[in-house]
């Protein structure tokens, strides 16, 4: 691995951020304890919400760790829009009795206040996801001794990751689960996304900064075909889903494997950004009608989400995943980043012993 991930983990094994309650404290010091580097979500939770996750994170373990934040959005949405899609998702509400919620609900996500909370107790790194924040803050943050990551979904994205001034940038596939990190988020591209081998092929040969791939990784051998082809580690969040340490919902664990769910698609139904989950009743029925308006979208849904997880409703769930989910392990988190790691040694020395037979 290159020297500016070597120091945060001895293992090319990231763990990915998953918001929404999923990166808690337990799963990313059980990955950070067992060799890899565990990443804390710090989007939809208040800058002393993330705070406090971070203190008890540090009572858990003493090894290098992340926190994500969402970089916040230009307000691009068209409001009416947004009223035709609340009017649609009417009877939504009325099946889970409960109300929509308020799309100007808050649109950065306390971007500036978490900002500061890490300036003022500096974590090992920090990623970010939406976006390219400016030099400046990244900047502030490095002379802190923070290593910085930044996600990116193309070649040009990642050129920006790099004249901005990051660490490392985190390489997105198509294939990953969630939201996608796209830096400007433009309907005309949706479903034009690169598949992850090619994409870090590409930004390898653009860009000289670490890379970090991520995308339906969940076995030892796709790291190790990601190292091959120039990444620096891989990021797996998927694969970390159904451990007994994620505070993913029971039904959305038990989801990655039910037959019911047979694949995944990108959508923009719970949130109003392009995001992979497996496909169930709400993403089919509003999917093809959900406008491009986050964080809109992702408030007048959230009600909705909650109700559905409150009735054990998989059809009415955010069931985030990337295309590898079925071949989720129910494994601890820590013994789960031994099984990956062992895989990837044993894949990697088979690329090694091929070649040299050549």
């Amino acid at each position: 691995m290159s020297s500016a991930l070597t120091d945060l983990c001895p293992l090319p094994i990231v763990q990915a951020p998953m918001a929404g309650g999923i990166s808690v404290p337990p799963l990313t010091a059980a990955v950070s304890e067992a060799g890899g580097l565990g990443f804390l979500a710090g989007g939809y939770k208040t800058a002393d919400g993330m705070y406090q996750e971070i203190k008890q994170l540090r009572s858990l373990t003493a090894r290098p760790f992340g926190v994500n934040l969402f970089v916040p959005q230009p307000d691009t949405a068209d409001a009416s829009a947004v009223d035709v899609y609340a009017h649609q998702l009417a009877g939504e509400a009325a099946w889970y009795e409960t109300e929509l919620g308020d799309p100007d609900g808050g649109r950065d996500d306390g971007y500036e206040a978490k900002l500061a909370v890490l300036r003022d107790d500096p974590v090992p790194a920090v990623s970010f996801h939406f976006g390219c924040p400016p030099r400046e803050v990244l900047e502030s943050l490095a002379r802190l001794g923070t290593r910085t990551l930044v996600t990116a979904t193309t070649v040009e994205e990642a050129l920006a990751v790099q004249y901005a001034g990051a660490d490392a940038v985190i390489v997105q596939g198509v294939e990953a689960g969630g939201h996608r990190g796209t830096h400007r988020d433009n309907p005309e591209t949706d479903g034009a996304g690169i598949g992850l081998l090619s994409l870090v092929a590409q930004v390898r040969e653009a860009v000289h900064l670490p890379i970090v791939a991520a995308g339906g990784l969940m076995r030892g051998s796709q790291i190790a075909a990601v190292l091959a082809a120039g990444a620096s580690a891989a990021q797996l969040g998927t694969a970390f889903l159904a451990t007994p340490e994620s505070g993913a919902h029971p039904v959305h664990k038990q989801a990655l494997t039910n037959p019911l769910f047979v694949r995944t698609e990108l959508t923009r139904a719970f949130s109003g950004r392009p995001a992979r989950g497996l496909v169930n009743r709400f993403l089919r029925e509003h999917g093809p009608y959900a406008p491009a308006a986050y964080p809109q979208v992702h408030h007048l849904t959230q009600p909705l989400r909650q109700a559905a997880a409150r009735a054990g409703d998989a059809q009415g769930m955010a069931l985030w995943a990337g295309q590898g989910h079925r071949m989720v392990r129910e494994l601890p988190a820590g013994q789960l980043v031994e099984v990956l790691a062992a895989e990837t040694a044993s894949a990697c020395a088979a690329l090694t012993q091929e070649g040299a037979g050549r």
